[in-house]
C-alpha cells in the first residue's frame, strides 16, 4: 500500500446537540449563512444551486484560520440523504471529500464530520512535514468554534465535541 504524503489529512469531528436533527440539518445545509455563526468561516459564495435535492450545488469558501493564513476552495455537493448525509468534493487550496453524517438518538442530534483532504498550496506542502500537528490543531480549533457557534445559533446546548485523526 502506498503511503500518503504529509499533505494528506483524514480528520473527524463529532458534535452532539440537544436540538432536533431537522434544525441542525437546516443550518448545515445553508453554508452561505455559516459566517453568521461560525468563527473562521469568512465568506461563502453560492456559485450553482444544483438540482432540487441540492446535488451539484457549488460554493466557494474562504476560511480565516486561527493561524495567520486563509484558505479558499470550491465545494460541489455530490450526495444528499436528507437529515442523514451530506457529501461534497472540494478543489482549490484543499482537494478531497467532506462528509456530514447526522443521527438522532436519546434526545440528541449527533453530527460527525469527516474531512479527507490534501493541501495544495506550495508553502503548506513545504511546511507539512514539520507543521502538520499545527495544521491539525488549527482544523480542530475551527471545528470547535463551529460547534460552539452552531449551538448559539440554534439556541441549543453543545453536549459534546470530539476530534480525532487517522
Amino acid at each position: 500500500m502506498r503511503s500518503q504524503g504529509s499533505n494528506h489529512y483524514h480528520l473527524t469531528t463529532l458534535w452532539q446537540f440537544d436540538a432536533p436533527v431537522e434544525v441542525v440539518w437546516e443550518a448545515i445545509t445553508h453554508p452561505e449563512r455559516w459566517p453568521d455563526w461560525w468563527d473562521g468561516a469568512e465568506c461563502v459564495v453560492a456559485l450553482d444551486a444544483g438540482d432540487a435535492s441540492g446535488v451539484g450545488a457549488r460554493q466557494r469558501y474562504t476560511w480565516k484560520s486561527v493561524l495567520p493564513y486563509r484558505l479558499t476552495f470550491v465545494s460541489r455537493v455530490t450526495r444528499v440523504e436528507p437529515q442523514r448525509l451530506l457529501e461534497g468534493e472540494v478543489e482549490g487550496a484543499l482537494e478531497g471529500i467532506g462528509r456530514w453524517h447526522f443521527e438522532r438518538a436519546a434526545g440528541l442530534t449527533t453530527v460527525r464530520y469527516e474531512w479527507r483532504v490534501r493541501t495544495t498550496p506550495w508553502w503548506m506542502n513545504l511546511l507539512a512535514p514539520l507543521a502538520r500537528p499545527l495544521f491539525r490543531w488549527n482544523h480542530d480549533a475551527l471545528m470547535r468554534a463551529g460547534g460552539r457557534g452552531l449551538a448559539r445559533y440554534l439556541n441549543a446546548r453543545l453536549r459534546a465535541h470530539t476530534s480525532w485523526r487517522s
